[in-house]
């Protein structure tokens, strides 16, 4: 019996876009994980944790990738300039987030928030 292969840059744009609601880990290993419970739990850290997670995803190699997680699909995955551009674009959101909570959080403790 063959299992669904696993699609990595599918994996991937799942944590960078919907990571905090855990979307890659259902996709991955079902309604039975419970980390993916966490993530749903845990909203506003498993935004930033998604990042993380998508980048640490979409860089892992494909031979240690299909041994995870397509064993017994019976295909190889082959990563092109999709997962490429997925990167990159997660790594400019996630700095792009990063950025702005630092800047809201000096804004909040050396002006009481008078900018917004």
């Amino acid at each position: 019996m063959t299992t669904p292969h696993k699609n990595k840059t599918l994996a991937t744009f799942l944590a960078s876009i919907f990571g905090g609601l855990g979307a890659h880990r259902f996709y991955l290993y079902g309604k039975k994980d419970v980390w993916a419970w966490v993530h749903l739990a845990l909203l506003p850290v498993s935004i930033f944790a998604g990042f993380i997670e998508a980048l640490v995803i979409g860089l892992t190699p494909d031979e240690k990738w299909d041994a995870q997680h397509n064993r017994d699909s019976g295909r190889q995955s082959h990563s092109g300039w999709p997962l490429a551009l997925v990167l990159v674009l997660t790594f400019g959101g996630g700095a792009i987030a990063v950025i702005s909570a630092i800047a809201r959080t000096f804004d909040l403790l050396f002006t009481g928030g008078a900018y917004g």
